[in-house]
């Protein structure tokens, strides 16, 4: 078997399918186009979130057991096909996650210093494919969006940055972080305090933030019946709306900067232009309408502002040759199988592909936590255990385990296995170490791969 993606819901499918019952051998390749498996925990989380980090260390002890095969920085579509992957393998599951920015559809939202939130994340994040310079010159910042990636746009931006030299963060990010000039940061969210997808946790820890005020505007505080039913019934709703409320009774302490919640504020329009960028952001006031959603009163307000971030969701890439919902950002399938058809909604009246499969974001697109993802996976693997004994699935022309690492090496793919990650993770640390950090992140491709490219040597005798 083969799996591209070698994130949570990849290394949970892989570690599901060698647990499950079935009447079956299985050898299971575990594809990564980066030369670090991980996905979101790795280039995704928050760098100042360790417990979230730490999920990390439980996909380690899977890959630990070693039966299941590391095959990094591959990158599917380029070093390696599909035509090349059904000659090698019986079944294929792909769980390549959602990693770009959801669009929002707003007049002026592609003006200078408006930027997606999922592209400031992979800046601070260290991931390997981005520059390494972020510009931070604006003072007056909007965080457009009410869910947890908002919540670290907002807490980063805020954040002292030598407040973060206990994180992995390199030094490239402390310097930006350190020159940042922002003051002010607006979070704005179009509904109520009971209907945000804050978690708890991460709520809670904003309001622990050293030298940030927390702003909070009281006519922005309304509940109405369906909010007031949600507090009851859900304990998540309930701590979240505490936490949000508590904030109110903070008197300023005029500290150097101030993170702003602004609720029941609908963006419209970015405001600015080509030349001097962004200059503001309009919103329509909302009101509850009693059913959990909101409707527009027609008040306008217009908020002068340097820069506009939007955090309102991932969302999936098109994969070579694979049939894709290009509105939804998913793979077409039913219950992780792969139809053909470019409509996840007529996926069940489109053949199905024997062989291929889905999990993950990119299975049912970016909803749910990394631990949703285990379930997921389950629902995937079911379903290709069932096609295996069913004899649904051909038999590859070379089922031979050595036939793609020949393949990768006639073609020169530099790979890395999971030898290499280990060897990464060892040069990361002892980075850290003078520090007194657990690791500091090697943030470029080339860095990484010095130290965790396969070494033909080790494996001679």
């Amino acid at each position: 078997m083969a799996i591209v993606g070698a994130g949570p819901a990849g290394i949970y499918a892989a570690d599901l399918l060698t647990k499950a019952e079935r009447d079956f051998e299985v050898s299971i390749d575990l594809f990564e186009r980066l030369p670090a498996p991980f996905g979101l925990v790795r280039y995704g989380v928050a760098p100042d979130h360790p417990r979230i980090k730490g999920i990390q260390k439980a996909l380690i002890k899977v890959l630990d057991r070693g039966d299941v095969r590391l095959l990094a920085n591959v990158d599917f579509g380029t070093d390696i096909t599909l035509e090349d992957l059904r000659g090698l393998y019986d079944a294929v599951i792909f769980s390549t996650g959602s990693f770009d920015d959801a669009r929002l559809e707003l007049p002026g939202i592609d003006l200078p210093r408006s930027y997606g939130a999922a592209d400031f994340v992979n800046w601070y994040d260290a991931h390997p494919d981005v520059p390494q310079d972020w510009p931070l010159d604006a003072q007056r910042v909007a965080v457009i969006g009410n869910g947890n990636v908002a919540l670290d746009v907002a807490r980063v931006l805020a954040k002292q940055a030598d407040d973060m030299l206990t994180t992995e963060i390199p030094d490239h990010v402390h310097r930006g972080l350190a020159a940042s000039q922002v003051t002010d940061v607006h979070v704005f969210g179009r509904r109520g305090p009971a209907q945000t997808k804050f978690t708890p946790l991460e709520l809670r820890e904003l309001g622990k933030v050293k030298d940030v005020d927390i702003i909070v505007y009281p006519e922005d505080y309304e509940f109405d019946e369906a909010s007031m039913a949600a507090i009851h019934s859900n304990n998540q709703t309930k701590q979240v709306t505490k936490t949000l409320t508590d904030f109110t009774l903070r008197e300023p302490t005029g500290a150097p900067r101030r993170l702003h919640f602004h609720f029941l504020h609908a963006p419209v329009e970015v405001l600015g232009d080509e030349q001097s960028g962004v200059t503001g952001l309009r919103t329509e006031r909302q009101e509850l309408d009693g059913n959990g959603g909101v409707v527009g009163t027609g008040t306008l307000h217009d908020w002068p502002l340097d820069a506009v971030y939007r955090a309102v969701g991932y969302f999936g890439s098109p994969l070579a040759d694979i049939p894709f919902d290009a509105r939804r950002g998913v793979i077409t399938n039913v219950e992780g199988r792969v139809h053909r058809g470019e409509s996840q909604e007529q996926a069940a009246d489109t053949p199905v592909i024997p062989g291929l499969y889905a999990t993950g974001w990119i299975k049912r697109g970016p909803v749910g936590l990394i631990g949703h993802t285990k379930g997921d996976a389950l629902e995937t693997i079911t379903h290709l255990i069932d096609d295996h004994t069913a004899g649904l699935l051909a038999a590859p022309a070379d089922p031979r385990e050595d036939a793609v690492i020949e393949l990768l090496e006639s073609r020169g793919v530099d790979f890395a296995d999971w030898d290499g990650f280990h060897r990464l993770e060892s040069a990361e640390q002892a980075l850290g170490e003078p520090q007194g950090r657990e690791r500091v992140k090697i943030p470029t491709r080339d860095g990484m791969l010095e130290h965790s490219r396969r070494r033909v040597d080790a494996h001679v005798g």
